[in-house]
């Protein structure tokens, strides 16, 4: 049933500057009126200067973020907003959600809700899940994707936290090899906003029709001028300048290895990809008769094909310690999600490597008579 605009916003008003304020989005404009921003995104952040009201807003071509601190600063900036003629606004807290529409007659149709809370299980412990990126965001409207995929996005995401430094700030250059559709990149990019980070993100894709659905969706979340995507393969992608941070998910067989070798080459700060699958290596245990007395190992193809999986990756890490790498594989999704739930994490140390990590390198390839594609990519890069 409508309402008096002026006391839905005054509602609204409260809920911005309760201490429970959690996320609010303001968009959309009024019959006949335009505000001066097309959207506005308010949460809360803490900053190293101490917590703060991010505000970041779009005019639909170029987005912009600033930090508020709380107090009068805080309340002249909210009331500047409601003053806007949007026509939409979201807000949520810990405890409520309210959603305003303006309708035509210039009234608010209000919904209000109580934020669910899931059950407990016996014994007062909470099993569900909290998601660094709420599955129900609004990005996910504009991006699509299935529940699987945005688990799977979220538990990259959490890697992501625990791989960057916790006292990290802006600039920070990324880029997503082997992008697809996107849903990890407009996901990151959020993700790492939210942390006050001031991020420049490229998104490669070997598909020029995927740049071109990705680039229009940038432009509608008004992310363009920070958010934008290449056509071209891994290996010779134009992107400039270097990245500090390299991402990529699910890129197949030996692309990753491409994005491996790609961010070597950058030296890269930091390195997150998880495999697909793995066929390189599996052909060529197919071509040579195992080591004895590993025979059994790779008899049987199912089981060679899982250890070839083990193997290509364990030859990465090692790889990438050679050169300069701290590195780990970790599993960063729940099997029941994708089987291709491994991760690749490594930090740059710039520290040649030890002469003990290159002979134990050394002696795997030559047991097994494999020579891994990463291998190849970084020797042709370190004749050039």
């Amino acid at each position: 049933m409508p309402e008096p605009l002026d006391a839905a916003l005054t509602e609204v008003r409260a809920l911005l500057l309760d201490p429970s304020l959690t996320r609010a989005v303001a968009a959309g404009r009024r019959r006949g009126r335009h505000p001066v921003v097309m959207r506005a995104e308010l949460r809360p952040v803490t900053l190293k200067a101490g917590p703060r009201l991010q505000i970041a807003t779009s005019d639909g071509t170029r987005p912009y973020t600033r930090n508020v601190a709380l107090g009068p600063e805080t309340v002249q900036a909210i009331d500047e907003l409601l003053a806007e003629p949007f026509g939409n606004w979201h807000v949520e807290t810990t405890d409520a959600t309210l959603q305003l529409r303006v309708t035509k007659s210039g009234e608010a149709q209000v919904h209000r809700a109580a934020t669910s809370r899931p059950a407990a299980t016996p014994g007062g412990n909470d099993r569900s899940k909290e998601y660094l990126l709420d599955p129900g965001d609004e990005i996910f409207a504009e991006i699509g994707g299935s529940a699987a995929k945005r688990r799977q996005v979220d538990a990259f995401l959490r890697a992501l936290a625990a791989t960057l430094p916790e006292e990290l700030t802006g600039p920070l250059r990324v880029v997503d090899l082997g992008c697809g559709n996107a849903y990890l990149t407009f996901a990151a990019y959020r993700y790492l906003t939210s942390r006050g980070l001031d991020v420049q993100l490229i998104g490669v894709d070997v598909r020029e029709d995927q740049r071109r659905r990705n680039t229009e969706l940038a432009q509608r979340l008004g992310w363009a001028d920070r958010v934008s995507f290449v056509a071209g393969t891994i290996a010779d992608a134009v992107v400039d300048p270097a990245p500090d941070l390299v991402l990529a998910l699910h890129a197949c067989d030996t692309a990753t290895d491409e994005a491996l070798a790609r961010a070597v080459r950058w030296e890269a700060r930091w390195v997150l990809a998880a495999p697909c699958c793995h066929h390189d290596l599996a052909k060529q245990l197919r071509a040579h008769p195992a080591p004895t007395p590993y025979e059994l190992l790779t008899r049987q193809g199912i089981l060679r094909e899982r250890f070839a999986d083990v193997l290509t990756d364990a030859l990465r890490a090692g790889l990438l310690r050679v050169h300069g790498y701290r590195a780990e594989v970790v599993e960063f999704v729940d099997s029941q999600h994708t089987p291709r739930n491994l991760l690749i994490r490594a930090r740059r140390t710039g520290a040649a490597a030890a002469e003990p990590q290159r002979a134990e390198y050394r002696e795997l390839v030559n047991q097994w008579q494999v020579t891994p594609r990463l291998e190849t990519l970084l020797a042709a890069d370190s004749r050039r």
